[in-house]
């Protein structure tokens, strides 16, 4: 008796469409995720630049930070005598008003240079923070206090965010107020020379305003600065915080490198940006984390 070999069943068309179903599935998932690895890969190298671009202005920093403390060191003292040798001749010379003016002109020039070193020696220096729990509404109210004339002279308004009240940082203080009155200074400077954008200036008795705000979660407290001046030039954006880089007509073009500088002792970011259209102004940020490191011990 011959046995009878069974033959597997032909796949039905049932079969082969679900098998076609199934291979669709597969491959639109392969698709989104070759799509996500695509994005993450963007995303990455994006950073990776970023960083990379942070990492040469630390390096380009610290080289000029250097040759700044050697060449301020050196000034130093010749100003000094400088400065002696032009109150004792401003003395003698106190009934010839020609010669008075002329002796006040030098005594105003020794002066500025002496501002510049001391700004080099503060941008070079080793910076050791005094942290304490500090309320972030009271610093700003201080530096607004210290930057008031400059503000009165150009007829500035600072307004501050209501969420301030409630926010308190571990912070150095002073430090931070420098940061802050730094900023609103160069506001006000910005807004002084340039005046306003005409669309970002509704009928007010102030020729511009500042804006002072804050958010706060477990991890970080961004603050942001802004006004609604000019705005900063896009070819300088990427310059501002360089020492000796200013675009002002004088200035030691130390102010931003010092505050990136405490910013950066305080393990947060800083950053400079123009605001969108209908906006117009400058806008800075100014993140610092709950958990930094701690780069003053």
């Amino acid at each position: 008796m011959t046995e009878t070999t069974k033959q597997p069943p032909s796949p039905s068309l049932d079969d082969l469409h679900e098998i076609l179903q199934m291979y669709n599935e597969v491959t639109q998932r392969l698709q989104v995720s070759h799509e996500r690895l695509e994005q993450e890969v963007v995303r990455l190298r994006e950073q990776l630049e970023q960083k990379n671009r942070e990492l040469e202005l630390k390096k380009r920093l610290a080289a000029l930070g250097e040759m700044a403390a050697g060449i301020a060191h050196e000034i130093r003292n010749p100003l000094g005598g400088i400065q002696l040798y032009a109150s004792t001749l401003a003395a003698e010379v106190a009934d010839r008003p020609l010669a008075t003016d002329l002796v006040k002109k030098i005594s105003t020039g020794v002066k500025g240079l002496n501002s510049l070193v001391s700004d080099m020696l503060t941008f070079t220096a080793n910076l050791h923070l005094a942290r304490q729990n500090e309320s972030l509404s009271e610093i700003i109210e201080a530096a607004i206090e210290l930057a008031r004339p400059t503000l009165m002279q150009h007829a500035i308004a600072v307004e501050m965010g209501p969420s301030l009240a409630d926010i308190r940082i571990n912070a150095d203080g002073k430090l931070l107020q420098r940061v802050l009155l730094n900023l609103i200074l160069n506001a006000a400077d910005a807004i002084g020379e340039t005046g306003v954008h005409a669309s970002a200036c509704p009928p007010s008795p102030h020729n511009g305003q500042i804006t002072i705000t804050a958010e706060q979660t477990s991890t970080q407290t961004s603050i942001t600065v802004e006004d609604n001046g000019p705005g900063i030039p896009h070819e300088t954006l990427e310059r501002i915080f360089n020492p000796f880089f200013t675009t002002k007509h004088s200035g030691t073009g130390l102010g931003l490198a010092i505050v990136h500088r405490i910013i950066e002792a305080h393990g947060g970011s800083i950053t400079a940006e123009n605001r969108h259209v209908p906006e117009h102004g400058a806008r800075f940020k100014i993140v610092l984390f709950a958990e930094s490191k701690k780069n003053d011990e």
